[in-house]
């Protein structure tokens, strides 16, 4: 069996704990089954690409950037930030590197460029990858406001003031004072 087939098969079955990581920070606010690092990611890339698409910049660069943003918790977990004080926070490269180090050079390359430039926020891209991220909690919160949970004002308010892009703030703007069910209801 060729080497690089195994090494992106292995990679493939570690992304896909992804599917089993929860967002731990939820379980703060009383959420007893929070989705998962992989139902953020699936929707934040989904945004990134329609926060570019507003922005003038690259839809399919930035939901790349949105798909790999949160890989690194194979390893690592979801950390709530109540974790800051007491633990060095992972660096995101050097996870990526080992998790990649199996990969076929072109894989590889791809992985980590994406990671890169995702930490580095110096491309319109990565910061419209960013407020995807931040902006998918914002409207997760809502959503679990709305179902009754009653401690999400943090992680709104977290997520609008770390915002960048104008669209970002916009769709912020709207997605708290909109039902979670206003896209059915027109």
């Amino acid at each position: 069996m060729p080497e690089d087939a195994q090494g992106l098969a292995g990679f493939g079955y570690e992304l896909g704990l992804l599917k089993r990581v929860r967002r731990s920070g939820w379980w703060h606010a009383g959420v007893k089954d929070p989705e998962s690092v992989a139902d953020h990611t699936m929707r934040a890339a989904q945004l990134a690409a329609l926060i570019a698409a507003e922005e003038g910049a690259d839809p399919a660069r930035a939901a790349l950037l949105a798909l790999w943003h949160d890989t690194q918790e194979t390893r690592t977990g979801d950390l709530p930030h109540t974790a800051g004080p007491y633990l060095a926070k992972p660096d995101p490269r050097r996870i990526t590197a080992d998790q990649t180090e199996r990969l076929p050079e072109r894989s590889r390359s791809l992985v980590r460029k994406a990671v890169d430039e995702y930490e580095a926020r110096e491309t319109l891209e990565a910061r419209c990858a960013k407020d995807a991220d931040k902006l998918e909690m914002l409207l997760q919160a809502v959503e679990y406001r709305d179902a009754g949970v009653a401690r999400t004002d943090g992680w709104i308010d977290s997520a609008r003031k770390d915002l960048h892009t104008d669209t970002g703030r916009r769709i912020a703007e709207a997605a708290v004072t909109l039902s979670p069910l206003s896209w059915r209801d027109r």
